[in-house]
């Protein structure tokens, strides 16, 4: 899913400011849930589409960022669990009870 070279650049970054002593996973998961509620805020208020572009990809690079930090951390193999929740997701919603629906799962 990402590449390696990304994966290291942001490590590296993270290392070069010595920012590792304070990305336990507590605190890296409550900054995660900050950046999405920053990704949020972009839509507020706003009708459905109407929203700056750069700003979302702004703010969806740092929940990305984060989220791999916490994956790192827990030494998780994005892809594995990106696999491994689709399948069970399918499992949930059946192509076909679920096509064309927002339902919730126990709502099929």
């Amino acid at each position: 899913m990402i590449d390696t070279e990304t994966l290291e650049k942001l490590l590296k970054f993270r290392d070069d400011r010595d920012w590792e002593q304070f990305h336990n996973s507590k605190d890296l998961a409550l900054a995660l849930s900050i950046e999405a509620s920053e990704l949020l805020e972009i839509f507020l208020w706003k009708k459905d589409e109407d929203f700056s572009k750069d700003k979302l990809e702004e703010e969806l690079a740092d929940v990305f960022m984060y989220g791999l930090l916490l994956a790192h951390k827990n030494n998780i193999d994005i892809n594995k669990i990106i696999l491994k929740k689709i399948q069970k997701n399918g499992e949930k919603y059946p192509v076909n009870k679920a096509k064309g629906r927002a339902d919730k799962y126990d709502e099929l």
